[in-house]
């Protein structure tokens, strides 16, 4: 009896238990549900737009559509750089069973490197199945047509185009036009902080040199996009939305390509350059740099090997010597100081002096400088002294003036700074201070390096382009104007504004110096051209117009005293550069040209007969050639 009772008694005590247990467990299901509840409320109500905005992310997608390209043309309407379909054979790796078969089957008419196809494997284990990788670019019309006849028996393998810059004029125009290549890791950290890079999201390629560079936003244009709609894997369902790109705007230079082309022609693979302006606005109408190289491989990708060719090359093809080519001045600068030293009045217009063939320092012990022409010219003024180019001369002057005076003059004639061309590939070269010789050299000025800087020697470094702009300020007796290419920009071809040079940095104008000093310095400059002893007449005879010019001749290393300079005992490399400036009818000035031609010889006898034919050809048209 005592033992049911036990029983019964555990019984109940288990039931109250279990009871406690169930109501306990109730309570925290209940529990439970209530914040299931009121998480499933704060999630659909009070979350709600945020999901939405969350899920609206992983299902709609913003794909930038990359603008086409603006066009250049010359002065003429004559295309300089276009946008060309190149046409590539691209695989979808989704739709091709196998791949080493299908690229067997593909190299029994199509040539397809090894090279290539470690470049396509190694790009289609990078992108998503379904997106198409190029296994071949550039493809030839052959090329095009071998596979299109058997495209049926390839799935997966398709043509597909796109639009690549050309030019046409290929080496003719690289130094001036530059080319666009892709885009890297450079570049677009540039582009970050300028707050560009989302303009650039859908473009591969952008300006690397130029006027492709310099002007880079005006022929990119702006970006478009599309919304589309994809599924889990990525994969394009529909497009919601589009935004068509706006077109980069069409530019046209001052450059004349029938002009740039024949002065290319002229240098014919010799190192140097020619510059010619128009002296109204200074307007480039030819900036030839030779030798010079292709620009269309960089557009594509250029090899290691080429590039590095053309890296070691000697004659170094990828400078610009137009505005990167670091030159004394010689003799071209003269009518430059000759107006200087008028305005200081260390000369007048009837001041003579006589040239024995040397010149000596006063109350020195120094060695003599020597004339370019032995036994002297006699007694000559500025204007002779212009027209025989007279040492000499120029040597007092120097002198006069001191290294102060002739260096703040030819500062602003331009020389020792940018010229404000529009590229950003130029030298300042150098306009030699006492302030500079002190940082370079750690040595004060001495009176002897004055000397040579009076004929364009010594420490005196300038670029053709600033010598072509202080020609153009001398043409325009003190009007300092900024030499540029841009002439006008294009869209849907009207044009929309032109460019002038206010748009451009200009220096203040030389103005305070009387209008009859500048006609003795272009004087002087006619007679080098057609006075019975100008040192560059015999290349000027037989003119329909009058026009003017200064030769140079540049050392490229120093003689000792007394010896002899005798070109046929030295290497090609140390003989003398040769230099002329000049400009087109007297009256009426349309161009100036300057050229530089390395380790050519004198700049009358080498330099003057280019730039006759320059000035024919500009002025008298394409009849000059016969």
């Amino acid at each position: 009896m005592l033992r049911k009772r036990t029983q019964f008694r555990d019984y109940h005590e288990e039931a109250r238990l279990f009871k406690n247990r169930a109501v306990f467990a109730f309570i925290g299901i209940i529990a439970m549900i209530g914040v299931l509840i009121t998480n499933l409320y704060n999630i659909q109500i009070n979350q709600y737009q945020d999901y939405k905005t969350r899920s609206n992310d992983n299902r709609i997608k913003v794909v930038p559509i990359a603008p086409n390209r603006g066009l250049i043309y010359d002065r003429n309407g004559k295309l300089l750089a276009e946008n060309r379909p190149v046409f590539s054979l691209d695989i979808i790796p989704e739709k091709v069973k196998d791949m080493d078969d299908t690229i067997l089957r593909l190299q029994q008419f199509l040539t397809i490197t090894p090279e290539q196809i470690e470049r396509f494997n190694k790009e289609r284990h990078q992108a998503r199945h379904f997106k198409s990788v190029p296994i071949l670019t550039q493809l030839t019309q052959e090329q095009v047509a071998k596979f299109s006849v058997q495209q049926h028996n390839f799935p997966g393998v398709s043509i597909n185009a796109a639009l690549k810059r050309h030019y046409p004029y290929g080496e003719v125009l690289t130094h001036v036009i530059g080319y666009v290549s892709r885009i890297n890791d450079r570049d677009m950290e540039r582009l970050k902080r300028q707050e560009r890079a989302a303009n650039y999201q859908a473009t591969r390629d952008i300006g690397k040199l130029g006027i492709e560079r310099f002007y880079e936003d005006v022929l990119h244009g702006t970006a478009g996009y599309q919304e589309v709609e994809v599924n889990s894997r990525g994969r394009i369902i529909r497009t919601l939305k589009y935004v068509p790109p706006v077109a980069g705007k069409d530019i046209v230079l001052s450059l004349d390509i029938e002009l740039q082309l024949y002065a290319h022609k002229l240098l014919n693979d010799r190192r140097g350059s020619i510059v010619v302006l128009d002296p109204q606005d200074n307007g480039v109408l030819t900036m030839a740099s030779s030798p010079s190289y292709d620009p269309n491989p960089f557009v594509h990708g250029i090899s290691n090997t080429e590039y590095n060719a053309l890296l070691n090359d000697p004659d170094r093809p990828l400078v610009n010597r137009a505005t990167l080519g670091i030159y004394p001045p010689g003799s071209t600068i003269k009518p430059f100081i000759a107006v200087a030293a008028l305005q200081e009045g260390v000369i007048t217009p009837s001041t003579t002096r006589n040239d024995p063939g040397y010149w000596v320092i006063p109350n020195s012990k120094t060695r003599p400088f020597r004339d370019w022409l032995r036994w002297g010219h006699g007694r000559v003024d500025i204007t002779q002294a212009i027209e025989e180019s007279v040492d000499t001369f120029f040597y007092q002057i120097a002198y006069d003036l001191g290294i102060d005076r002739l260096s703040h003059w030819m500062t602003r004639f331009g020389f020792g700074d940018y010229t404000g061309l529009d590229i950003y590939e130029e030298g300042k070269a150098n306009m030699p201070t006492r302030e500079w010789k002190m940082a370079r050299h750690r040595t004060p000025w001495y009176q002897g390096d004055t000397i040579p800087v009076g004929i364009g020697q010594g420490y005196w470094t300038s670029t053709p382009m600033q010598i072509a702009k202080a020609t153009s300020v001398l043409v325009n007796h003190g009007k300092v104007i900024a030499p540029h290419l841009l002439r006008s920009t294009l869209n849907n071809g009207e044009a929309l504004n032109k460019q002038q040079l206010s748009a451009l940095e200009t220096a203040p104008p030389i103005d305070e110096v009387p209008q009859r000093y500048w006609d003795i310095a272009i004087n002087g400059m006619r007679l080098v051209n057609h006075g019975k002893k100008g040192t560059a007449r015999r290349s000027f005879t037989h003119l329909k117009y009058v026009s003017a010019g200064k030769s140079g001749t540049a050392q490229v290393f120093g003689l000792a005293e007394n010896q002899v300079y005798n070109a046929d005992e030295l290497a090609e490399h140390l003989h003398d550069h040769a230099l002329f400036t000049g400009f087109a009818p007297v009256d009426d000035p349309k161009l100036v040209v300057t050229l530089v031609l390395e380790n050519a010889g004198g700049g009358s006898s080498n330099g003057a007969p280019v730039v006759r034919k320059i000035f024919d050809r500009a002025i008298l048209g394409k009849e000059a050639e016969k």
